[in-house]
């Protein structure tokens, strides 16, 4: 059995972390798995939005496999932390939209890996929380320097200093989740979110997100560089040509990602 698997349907990837008795945590064969899924996205040009979420109903992720780390010299443990700060690196830059699916338990390394991705919408019964100065250690998968971003700095501290967990509620009142759903509707309400995403011009969407990511942490100016290049990738495509000609024609555009 696969402990990341991957199911691809119109234009849409799904990513399940399969290992839901041990609450979908991250082991070292668990993060190779998510590298090799996410290395084959990055070159699916046919795959416009990407979806991510745990198996079974407790868990999306909580995190680091304390059982396997135990078992660790110091040389694994450092191995293991770069992987997993390597491999939700590579899920951010993913240049397609990409939707956790909280179904659960979104702790540590867990949270984490929603935090790298666009949205986040979680089930109501979702806890999350950055916990681990309980553990003696601190989020090492970019938790530190993502959440600050996404809620600022004071609220982020207060989180992760004190490891507290929050509910789905308390997560969408700071900016954290983008929706709170019921457990029956999670799966549609991300498919919903990921085809009204994919409606649009492929490539525009995905020059779009890369202009958000990489010109949110630079000074404006920097920023509209950042922008105006990423309109000059759209320029001459046959989606833009598209988009005027079925305006013209009063239809709905045929985007094919050219």
């Amino acid at each position: 059995m696969k402990k990341v698997e991957l199911k691809v349907e119109n234009h849409l990837a799904v990513i399940t972390i399969n290992r839901p008795e041990q609450l979908n945590c991250f082991d070292y064969d668990t993060l190779a798995q998510l590298e090799e899924v996410v290395d084959g996205l990055k070159l699916e040009k046919d795959i416009r939005a990407v979806i991510v979420t745990g198996a079974g109903e407790k868990a999306f992720s909580a995190g680091a496999d304390l059982r396997e780390r135990r078992t660790l010299n110091e040389k694994e443990v450092r191995r293991n932390v770069n992987m997993i700060r390597d491999v939700f690196t590579k899920m951010e830059e993913l240049p397609q939209p990409t939707i956790a699916a909280v179904n659960g338990y979104a702790l540590g390394g867990g949270l984490e890996l929603a935090l790298v991705c666009d949205f986040r919408i979680a089930v109501k019964e979702a806890a999350m929380g950055l916990t681990e100065v309980s553990w003696g250690i601190i989020p090492g998968a970019g938790g530190t320097q993502r959440l600050s971003r996404l809620i600022g700095t004071s609220k982020a501290k207060e989180l992760i200093l004190t490891a507290r967990k929050i509910d789905a509620y308390q997560a969408y009142d700071l900016g954290i989740v983008n929706k709170v759903v019921e457990r029956s509707h999670l799966l549609d309400a991300s498919i919903e979110l990921a085809e009204e995403i994919m409606k649009n011009a492929p490539l525009a969407v995905t020059q779009a997100k890369y202009a958000i990511n990489y010109g949110s942490n630079v000074d404006v100016k920097t920023g509209l560089a950042i922008e105006a290049k990423a309109y000059e990738v759209i320029f001459p495509t046959k989606d833009r040509i598209e988009a005027l000609e079925a305006f013209k024609e009063k239809r709905p555009p045929n985007f094919k990602g050219e």
